[in-house]
């Protein structure tokens, strides 16, 4: 082969930067990869808003890019669910490996665009759809490859972490730092993505799907967001030395029944001793706990158009590299096929705070109330008194259904005014 020819379909924030990379370390690129690598053309909506590309590589019609017989990889970084499909499917069709970023479909049909790239005997690379820059997915799928996951537990998502960050930080409420974000930069003008759990969750179904070999989509990650979380949870959290992070967790779990994989994406409250406690800003960090390796964490940009870019650019050099030497690189591993554990099985703890009445008896009814779902108190504090006294109860570890019975069960109690706040406590070591 004289080159290889890059087909890219996109050219917004992650695209430009692609481009540039391409452009500016194209010696080194063809160093690397053994022969240059060229774009053979660039794909977007509106090529007269893109004049800074030579007008003969520019297109609106990406499947007929795609298409073409002289185009050796795709990048796919246009998103969402359709037409990036059929195009990916299409490429694959015409005998071309793909580098994607595009983790909404990779949660929601991987098997069958691994099945796809496997049959037409091409590859599939999406390092870029979870944490940016940080190199992750290629560890899990490759140099971990030989050991046993247990836990992969991270902060994937910039735009809350920020804001949680803020919210610790200042005490400011959700809004505030959400408003600060936008300025910034860091959230869409449309945040519901970010902020109701969306992007972590399909993060969430990826790492789980690599780190115990299952099938797992977004619709099997339980999710929640941020958008309740009030500057008074996070000045709880404080109080008790945690702070406030959104976490993607997905488990190995263990039982009578068999093996089972646990997939989560809630804020919750963890020791500002523990590794990811210490995230802030914008920054990613997945802390993985394996059999042979212990404890890894992983950290860096986790968005951005540069840091997301680089990780295209690793895959596209993997992808020429598998190319010239006519192999394919690992596709997905689904072998173990566990089952996917119910929220309500998931084993967790609980921070909870009521409004309650400051009258003799209370502490003992609330403490039945917890005894009846068979849940363990671990710490009890009282604030204030009379009108405005509170009752901030932990937990040990138990089934979540059972938590949440609990607190049903607490907020048709007389006494309690109202539960005010409940958020999962995490991080212990278990």
């Amino acid at each position: 082969m004289r080159s290889l020819q890059v087909a890219l379909l996109g050219c917004g924030v992650v695209g430009t930067q692609v481009v540039r990379l391409i452009q500016e370390q194209a010696t080194e690129l063809t160093a690397r990869v053994g022969v240059p690598l060229e774009l053979a053309g660039v794909a977007v909506r509106r090529p007269k808003r893109h004049p800074e590309l030579p007008p003969g590589m520019v297109t609106d019609d990406p499947m007929e890019l795609v298409s073409r017989p002289d185009v050796d990889v795709v990048i796919e970084v246009i998103g969402g669910i359709e037409p990036a499909r059929s195009l990916i499917m299409t490429a694959f069709t015409a005998g071309k490996s793909v580098v994607t970023a595009n983790k909404a479909l990779l949660a929601e049909d991987g098997s069958n665009l691994h099945a796809a790239a496997r049959e037409a005997g091409v590859d599939l690379y999406y390092e870029a759809s979870v944490a940016g820059a940080i190199p992750l997915l290629r560890p899990l799928r490759e140099s971990l490859a030989g050991d046993r996951l247990h836990r992969v537990m991270g902060i994937v998502n910039g735009t809350t972490n920020y804001i949680l960050s803020r919210m610790d930080e200042t005490g400011a409420g959700f809004s505030e730092a959400l408003d600060e974000a936008s300025a910034l930069g860091y959230a869409e003008a449309d945040p519901s993505a970010d902020v109701d759990g969306f992007d972590a969750a399909a993060k969430a179904a990826i790492l789980a799907g690599l780190a115990f070999h299952t099938r797992v989509t977004a619709a099997d990650v339980y999710r929640e967001g941020i958008a309740n979380v009030t500057a008074a949870d996070v000045a709880s959290a404080k109080a008790m030395g945690c702070t406030v992070k959104l976490l993607a967790i997905c488990e190995r779990t263990s039982t009578v029944d068999g093996e089972s994989v646990a997939v989560r994406v809630h804020p919750a409250m963890i020791p500002r001793t523990h590794p990811l406690a210490g995230v802030s800003d914008a920054y990613n960090a997945v802390f993985v706990e394996a059999d042979a390796a212990g404890e890894l964490m992983f950290y860096g940009r986790g968005a951005g158009g540069a840091p997301t870019a680089s990780a295209v650019l690793g895959d596209l050099v993997a992808v020429a590299r598998n190319r010239l030497a006519g192999t394919r690189g690992p596709g997905e591993s689904a072998y173990a096929d566990l089952r996917i554990q119910p929220m309500g099985e998931t084993r967790t703890s609980y921070h909870v705070s009521m409004d309650v009445a400051d009258r003799a008896g209370v502490l003992a009814a609330v403490a039945n109330a917890f005894a009846v779902h068979e849940v363990s108190i671990s710490t009890v504090r009282q604030e204030g008194r009379g009108e405005a006294a509170s009752l901030v109860i932990v937990t040990h570890v138990a089934p979540d259904q059972a938590l949440s019975a609990t607190v049903e069960d607490l907020r048709g109690l007389d006494f309690v005014r109202a539960v005010t706040s409940v958020m999962r406590v995490e991080g212990e070591r278990r």
